[in-house]
C-alpha cells in the first residue's frame, strides 16, 4: 500500500505565498518523478511542475519564475512553494510520483487526495 498526502493549502490574498508539501509513504522501493498538477471546476488537471529524481526541473510556463518544486528523497516529499501568487492560480493542487513498491518489478503513478489553494482578497 502506497500513500500521498498533501499539506498547506489555504486561502492567500494576491501577491502572497504558500508551501505545498506532499509525503510519500508505504511498500516503497524507488521514486523516480515527482510533480504538482492543479485543476479547476470544468477543467483538466494540468501539470505545475515536476522534478526527477536528480533534481532536473520544468515549469509550466504560467508560473516560471513565481513556483518552486522541490523534493527531500530522504523524506520521500516534494514541495511547491508558491510566490506572488494570483487569483488564477486559485485551484485544488495534487501532487504526483511514479512509484515502485517493494517486491514489484514496475512503475506506477499515485495520486494525493488535492488541497485547495485559494487566492482572494
Amino acid at each position: 500500500q502506497v500513500q500521498l498526502v498533501e499539506s498547506g493549502g489555504g486561502l492567500v490574498q494576491p501577491g502572497g505565498s504558500l508551501r505545498l508539501s506532499c509525503a510519500a509513504s508505504g511498500s516503497i522501493a524507488n521514486i523516480n518523478a515527482m510533480a504538482w498538477y492543479h485543476q479547476t471546476p470544468g477543467k483538466q488537471r494540468e501539470l505545475v511542475a515536476a522534478i526527477t529524481s536528480g533534481g532536473s526541473t520544468n515549469y509550466a510556463d504560467s508560473v516560471k519564475g513565481r513556483f518552486t518544486i522541490s523534493r527531500d528523497n530522504a523524506k520521500n516529499a516534494v514541495y511547491l512553494q508558491m510566490n506572488s501568487l494570483k487569483p488564477e492560480d486559485t485551484a485544488v493542487y495534487y501532487c504526483s510520483a511514479q512509484i515502485r513498491r517493494v517486491g514489484a518489478g514496475g512503475w506506477i503513478s499515485y495520486w494525493g487526495q488535492g488541497t485547495q489553494v485559494t487566492v482572494s482578497s
